[in-house]
Formats: structure tokens, C-alpha cells, sequence
């Protein structure tokens, strides 16, 4: 697990306090062969879509615990929001990608865990509002802006990562 992209809390250490909040949150979760699988796939450039995963359950976790909200549920479900098993890329849809992907991640998730409300909502609408359906509950807006974080600060250290790459080539 590590750690989320920007953070400097080690996701696996045994001695922090909020690190060790946050795993149980996630507890059983993190050891399905389901979520384990998303690290074979690609989500934004050389992030896989387990650590896209896992950044954007840890960051809905922060948000929401400091605002008091079920940060639990919120941690949960930015883990499982993209829990499905195809690369997007090559498979073909009958439907957008976008609108069918948390469909998928919805289903996929509930054979793997009981879920509550609010972690189906946040699953069924993360990609609101280019999705059917308002957010119910603020653990889902959380989430959505998590994911919509997490995407950018992926995409720009790639971008970053590359620029860097490109003027060692230079002056090489």
C-alpha cells in the first residue's frame, strides 16, 4: 500500500495513529483478489488503478474525517469506486465508458463486500455530473472531488516525471 500520491504518511506503518485508522477502515478490503487485480491495470498514465484506488479512498478518508462525516463509508467506497476489471482501452462497449464503468465497480464491489448506502451511492455516481443521478450524501461529493484530484495530481507528475526525463537527455 505505501502511501497516496502527495502524502507523506506511510500507509503501512504500525506506529501512526491515522495510518492505522485508515487500514481499518479499508480492513479486508485491501486483501480481496479483486482489488488486489486492479494493480495489473493502468488508470492515468503509469499509475495503476489499485494506487489511483487507494489515493482517492485516502483523501475522501481525510476530507471527511475532518468534516465529520462517515469517513469510514467514504474510504470504502473511493477504494471500490473503480473496481472493474477491463482495460477501457482496448474492450469494446456497448455504452460510454463513463457511464458504465461505476455500474460495473458497483456490482464487482458487493460480491466482494456488503455495502451500505452511502458506499453505493459514491460507487454508482463518482463520475457525477457526467453521470445520471445527484450525489445523495456529502460522503459522495467527497469522493467525486477525490477522484477528480487524484486523476489531476496523476496526471501532472507524469507530466512532470517526463519534462524531468527530457532535460536530463539534454544535458546528458
Amino acid at each position: 500500500m505505501t502511501k497516496a500520491i502527495g502524502s507523506k504518511i506511510i500507509l503501512d506503518e504500525s506506529d501512526n495513529k491515522l495510518a492505522e485508522d485508515f487500514r481499518k477502515c479499508v480492513e479486508g478490503l485491501l486483501e480481496s483478489e479483486n482489488v488486489r487485480e486492479l494493480d495489473n491495470y493502468s488508470q492515468h498514465f503509469n499509475t495503476s488503478r489499485l494506487q489511483h484506488s487507494i489515493n482517492v479512498s485516502y483523501y475522501s478518508y481525510l476530507i471527511c474525517k475532518y468534516f465529520k462525516f462517515d469517513y469510514k463509508s467514504a474510504a470504502r467506497a473511493g477504494l471500490l469506486h473503480d473496481l472493474y476489471l477491463y482495460n477501457r482501452h482496448i474492450q469494446k462497449l456497448d455504452q460510454s465508458h463513463t457511464i458504465y464503468h461505476p455500474k460495473e465497480a458497483l456490482k464487482n464491489a458487493k460480491k466482494i463486500a456488503e455495502l451500505n448506502e452511502i458506499e453505493e451511492d459514491a460507487i454508482l455516481k463518482h463520475m457525477w455530473p457526467l453521470c445520471r443521478g445527484i450525489p445523495k450524501y456529502k460522503e459522495t461529493i467527497v469522493v467525486t472531488f477525490a477522484d477528480k484530484y487524484c486523476a489531476t495530481a496523476e496526471f501532472i507528475t507524469q507530466i512532470l516525471k517526463s519534462g524531468q526525463k527530457k532535460n536530463k537527455s539534454r544535458t546528458a
